[in-house]
């Protein structure tokens, strides 16, 4: 099933240069079209799995194109130097709705028979409200077809980054949940609950981590979020192995929490290549060509995981992933930018 869901993010750049006459906030507007019909579609005309991933395929192009076009956004309507704090504030925001959305999963499955027909109308929805507020923002100008596709030797860091993110992601969308759900035996609305707990934390942390990256740096921020995903690794792939099993329970708790909480550092990548930007216009390019390179490896790793996971044990996939954090800080302390 990653394939349909992450395929799209690998066509992310394909489908933003068929968009090109369109500006960012435009583009964006339509992903969100996009992941309503999707989303629509998944909760009513779903008769077989394969039907499902046909929808499941259109709303993750929806899904995929906004995320370069939100953090693109984001960037636009901040004042100079405080590009962080401004991105901060919107992801926190975002974990505001996380937070109500899982609260009304929790409620909803544990008290009222919410079902999921009905989620996904209620997902609809928000797509859609969201679309018509974005079409109501000022447009701004499209960027020029020529800008499509073109690499630059001077975003080399930031494509590797990228790569190494794309690995990290898939772990956590995956393999964690899948490691709480099969091996601890744990229920919906204990996923809700810890999503809850790191949205509310999420709330308070982003806007302190957005004004951290204008302070101290990318560089420091994204090796930081490296040193803590080594034991986040461990702590999913060894706490059973190690303590008694409700206390390893709490342990991959916690290690979900930190890792949902951390992985908004990916702010960091994106003030990152608005300071290296040869041109403003490679910003919102490169951003897009970002998401792209990490679902390559965001399919691979899904794959390869599952193959550790049947082979050889859910531990190695995690052994692997705290490798892949110890690259990533090397790779981040290489960071420079103007002025550091």
């Amino acid at each position: 099933m990653e394939l349909p869901r992450e395929l799209p993010g690998l066509m992310t750049i394909v489908v933003s240069a068929i968009l090109f006459f369109l500006c960012s906030r435009r583009q964006a507007a339509v992903a969100n079209i996009l992941c309503a019909i999707g989303i629509l579609f998944i909760g009513l005309f779903s008769p077989s799995f394969s039907v499902m991933l046909i929808w499941l395929f259109i709303y993750s192009v929806g899904q995929h194109l906004f995320i370069p076009m939100n953090q693109s956004i984001g960037m636009e309507l901040a004042v100079e130097g405080k590009v962080g704090k401004r991105l901060g504030q919107l992801s926190a925001l975002a974990n505001v709705a996380t937070i109500i959305g899982s609260f009304a999963i929790f409620i909803g499955f544990r008290f009222f028979h919410l079902n999921f027909k009905i989620s996904y109308v209620t997902a609809f929805l928000g797509f859609i409200a969201v679309s018509i507020l974005i079409f109501m923002m000022k447009k701004n100008q499209p960027s020029p077809a020529k800008m499509k596709f073109q690499f630059r030797r001077e975003y080399k860091l930031f494509y590797w980054l990228n790569v190494l993110y794309g690995t990290r992601k898939q772990i956590f969308l995956t393999f964690a949940p899948w490691v709480l759900v099969t091996v601890f035996q744990q229920k919906t609305e204990v996923l809700a609950t810890l999503l809850t707990i790191g949205g509310v934390i999420g709330i308070f942390f982003r806007p302190m981590l957005g004004k951290a990256i204008d302070r101290l740096g990318e560089r420091f921020i994204l090796a930081s979020e490296a040193v803590i995903l080594i034991f986040v690794c461990l702590g999913y792939g060894f706490s059973r192995n190690i303590f008694p099993e409700e206390t390893a329970l709490f342990v991959v708790f916690v290690c979900y929490i930190i890792d949902q909480v951390i992985i908004a550092v990916t702010i960091a990548r994106a003030t990152y290549i608005q300071k290296i930007a040869v041109l403003p216009e490679d910003v919102s390019q490169t951003l897009t060509m970002g998401v792209s390179i990490d679902h390559i490896f965001s399919i691979f790793i899904a794959v390869f995981g599952g193959f550790i996971w049947i082979k050889w044990g859910y531990q190695y996939i995690f052994m692997v992933g705290a490798i892949i954090a110890a690259i990533n800080f090397f790779s981040a302390m290489q960071i420079k930018t103007r002025g550091k």
